[in-house]
C-alpha cells in the first residue's frame, strides 16, 4: 500500500472519531445545563480543555460562554479540531482514496459533511442542538459501520481501525484528565463526593450502561477502572491500546511476539505498562500525572507510526567508487 493512501485513510478515520467525540462532550454537557443553575462558566470552559485548544479560544473567543464555546467547537473553520472543520478534512481524505474506499463509505463520509454543513447554517435553538449532536453520533457510528461492512479487512482497513482507536483513546483520557482537574471531583476531606459529574464522564465515553451493568454503584475509583483498564469494553483506553496494536501487528506481518520496527516496539510497551497497572496504582500515584504521561507517549506512538508507515523517504543513491566499471544489463 502506497504511504500516501495509508496516510489520508489513518487521518480520515481519526477525524471522523474526533466530530463524534466532540459532538459526545456537548451533547453531555447541554444535558446537564438543562438540570443546573444558571450560571457557572467554568463547566463550558472545561468542554475548550478537553480538547487542548485553550490558548486558540481565549485569543479569538475570549469569554468561556455557552454560545461561543459551543461556536468555537461546532462550526468555526479556523478551529482545526471544531466538528465541521473535521468532516471536512476527513471528506477531503475521503477524496483522494475514492479507488481505495468502497463507494457507500464515499457516499456516508459525505452525507455526514453535508449533515453538518447544512446546520451550520440553520438557526440555532437548544433543542434542535441537542438533536444535532445525536445525529453526529449515529452518523459517525454508521461510518465505522458501513466501514466494516464494505471494506477489504487488508492493511488499509487496520490503518483505519489503528486511526479510530489511537484517537479513541486519547479523548478518553482527556475526557479523564480534565475531570479530575475539576473542582467538583475533589471534595474537601470528609465531604461527600459529587456523583454527577462522575456519571458525565461515563456518558460522555457512552460507557455510563455498561459501566452500571458491571458495577451497579458509581464511584470515582471503579469509573477509572472501567474506561482505563477494561478488556472488555470497546471504548477503554486498554482495550483501544490492544486493538490497535494488534491491527498493527498485522499489518508488519512480523512473527507473534517478535517486534522489528519501533511503532510495534512502543505500542508493545505502552499496552505492557497500561494492562498491568490497577486504579489504585494511577489513583496513588495521581491520576492527573499518570494521563500527562500517558498522552505523551501515546503522542510517541503515533509519531513512529507516521515515521515508519507515512512519511516519504527520498532514495539516496551511491554513486559508484571512481574508476569504477558500470553497471550493465
Amino acid at each position: 500500500m502506497l504511504s500516501r493512501v495509508a496516510d489520508l485513510i489513518y487521518w480520515m478515520s481519526r477525524y471522523v472519531e474526533r466530530a463524534e467525540n466532540v459532538a459526545r462532550v456537548i451533547d453531555v454537557k447541554l444535558q446537564l445545563v438543562l438540570d443546573a443553575p444558571p450560571g457557572g462558566e467554568q463547566q463550558w470552559q472545561s468542554l475548550v480543555a478537553a480538547t487542548g485548544d485553550q490558548a486558540d479560544f481565549a485569543r479569538r473567543c475570549g469569554r468561556a460562554t455557552q454560545e461561543n464555546v459551543l461556536a468555537f467547537l461546532t462550526f468555526d473553520p479556523l478551529n482545526p479540531n471544531s466538528i465541521l472543520s473535521c468532516l471536512q478534512s476527513a471528506r477531503e481524505n475521503a477524496r483522494g482514496i475514492r479507488e481505495v474506499i468502497s463507494s457507500d463509505m464515499w457516499l456516508q463520509v459525505n452525507r455526514f459533511y453535508l449533515l453538518v454543513k447544512s446546520a451550520a447554517a440553520a438557526p440555532k435553538d437548544l433543542n434542535l442542538a441537542i438533536e444535532f449532536f445525536h445525529e453526529v453520533q449515529l452518523a459517525s457510528q454508521l461510518f465505522a459501520g458501513v466501514a466494516d461492512a464494505t471494506m477489504t479487512h487488508g492493511a488499509g482497513w487496520h490503518f483505519l481501525q489503528i486511526g479510530r482507536l489511537l484517537e479513541r483513546a486519547d479523548q478518553a483520557s482527556r475526557i479523564l484528565d480534565v475531570h479530575a482537574g475539576a473542582p467538583e471531583s475533589r471534595p474537601a476531606a470528609g465531604a461527600p463526593v459529587d456523583l454527577m459529574p462522575w456519571g458525565a464522564v461515563l456518558r460522555s465515553a457512552s460507557a455510563f450502561e455498561m459501566y452500571c451493568k458491571q458495577y451497579g454503584r458509581i464511584s470515582p475509583p471503579d469509573v477509572i477502572r472501567f474506561l482505563m483498564l477494561d478488556r472488555e469494553f470497546p471504548r477503554s483506553i486498554l482495550f483501544c491500546l490492544r486493538s490497535a496494536q494488534s491491527s498493527l501487528h498485522l499489518i508488519s506481518g512480523t512473527p507473534t511476539k517478535t517486534f522489528r520496527n519501533t511503532p510495534e516496539k512502543l505500542m508493545g510497551r505502552l499496552c505492557s505498562e497500561h494492562e498491568f497497572r490497577t486504579a489504585d496504582d494511577i489513583l496513588d500515584g495521581g491520576l492527573h500525572q499518570y494521563i500527562d504521561e500517558f498522552q505523551t507517549k501515546l503522542n510517541r506512538a503515533g509519531l513512529a507510526i507516521s515515521e515508519r508507515f507515512f512519511d516519504f523517504q527520498p532514495i539516496s543513491v551511491t554513486a559508484p567508487p571512481q574508476g569504477a566499471a558500470p553497471v550493465t544489463a
